[in-house]
């Protein structure tokens, strides 16, 4: 049988691919080729943005201004990961070695499987949902205003979806249909890469929910008073440098998302309220289907990326807590009192919250996610009023 992993092979063949993967071959020249070509398009983007500024025409500079901030913040996040490849290194040194230590027990193997099956799993739907949303921003955004278009052969009516400002005329053909597929592919890898950060923060915090439901099982059986006092005070041992590596697994992942975190909640806060100031006008005008349907496609994909981090941290702080309800809910009481003292420092030390912040400023959480959206809410309605 194939061992598995909780890092699934589609994320390391996506870190590969921008060279993060540990030993993997060239990295450098990956990284540097994927950063350029961002870099590049970011210019021609922002180009567009500034040749065309008019506070008059707030509408379009919001459409083209969310679609920039949301590929800048790809590109920040790439810098950061480059920036801390070697705290990623050490995280995949510390799941690879979980692996090896966990696969020779039945039930530890069990569970550390299910989690790797459950990161696999949101993996595939991530990477379906990002390239579904790429495809309607570019090439069904064309497709649908093709057939709204009686005069789509015009090259006056036709312009790329992601607004770009070059100094050739783009609608003669067959510029116009390169630079078309050009976008898509852009937009697909962005998309990838987007989703491939997501499924990878994913992935840590389940390998760590792996290795506290582990502990909690085996807090179960040693308070069961199945083992002499030898044994026992090996056993506890054992648990505690457990414990203490599930904390440091941790604060590794924090060290490598928290600015990454930051910078999401920050930049997608501006990415909503843009994106929403769209869809409020183009629904008051009630026209222009093929904007309303990349407008909410994208505004979903925005959402749901934040609510990915604010989740992960949820989920991580819900699941340390656990830790010390398995050491109270353990028969500590029918232990002798000397062996049971050490149970309870073990307690004293799971009272330390395991969890993600952005920028080790706050913590997130559910209930911060639901700040995002109000903060964003407010936002649009004041642009709105502006409007």
């Amino acid at each position: 049988m194939k061992r598995a992993y909780t890092i699934s092979r589609s994320i390391e063949i996506g870190l590969r691919f921008i060279g993060m993967w540990p030993d993997s071959a060239y990295p450098n020249l990956y990284w540097f080729s994927y950063v350029t070509t961002v870099a590049i398009v970011q210019y021609y983007q922002y180009t567009y943005i500034f040749v065309h500024f008019d506070s008059n025409n707030l509408w379009l500079l919001m459409d083209c201004l969310s679609l920039s901030l949301a590929y800048s913040l790809a590109f920040l996040k790439l810098l950061v990961l480059w920036w801390n490849r070697r705290i990623f290194h050490y995280i995949v040194k510390m799941i690879d070695q979980d692996w090896n230590e966990y696969i020779i027990n039945d039930l530890h193997r069990s569970i550390m499987t299910s989690m790797a099956g459950l990161s696999r799993r949101f993996a595939n739907i991530t990477f379906s949902f990002y390239a579904f949303s790429a495809f309607f921003l570019t090439i069904g955004e064309h497709l649908i205003q093709s057939m709204d278009d009686g005069n789509q052969f015009s090259n006056n009516s036709r312009e790329l979806p992601i607004k770009m400002e070059f100094p050739f005329d783009v609608s003669k053909s067959p510029i116009f249909e390169c630079l078309l597929i050009g976008q898509f592919l852009y937009d697909m890898v962005i998309a990838f890469v987007v989703g491939l950060i997501n499924a990878l923060l994913v992935a840590s915090i389940l390998h760590v929910t792996g290795q506290i439901e582990i502990m909690q099982q085996d807090l179960i059986e040693i308070s069961n008073g199945k083992y002499d006092r030898a044994t026992f005070i090996l056993v506890i041992k054992s648990l505690i440098c457990k414990h203490q590596k599930i904390i440091t697994l941790s604060e590794n992942i924090e060290t490598l998302f928290t600015h990454i975190a930051l910078m999401q909640v920050l930049w997608n806060t501006l990415v909503m309220c843009c994106t929403g100031f769209v869809i409020v006008v183009i629904v008051s005008n009630g026209e222009d289907t093929t904007n309303l349907i990349k407008s909410v496609s994208y505004y979903i994909a925005i959402i749901m990326e934040v609510f990915v981090y604010c989740f992960a941290g949820e989920f991580l702080s819900a699941k340390s807590k656990s830790i010390g309800d398995a050491v109270y809910e353990s028969l500590w009481y029918n232990l002798p009192p000397s062996d049971s003292r050490i149970i309870l420092f073990m307690m004293l030390r799971c009272q330390k919250r395991l969890t993600i912040t952005a920028g080790r400023v706050f913590d997130l959480t559910l209930e911060g996610f639901t700040s995002i959206m109000k903060a964003s809410v407010s936002y649009v309605s004041v642009l709105n009023a502006m409007y």
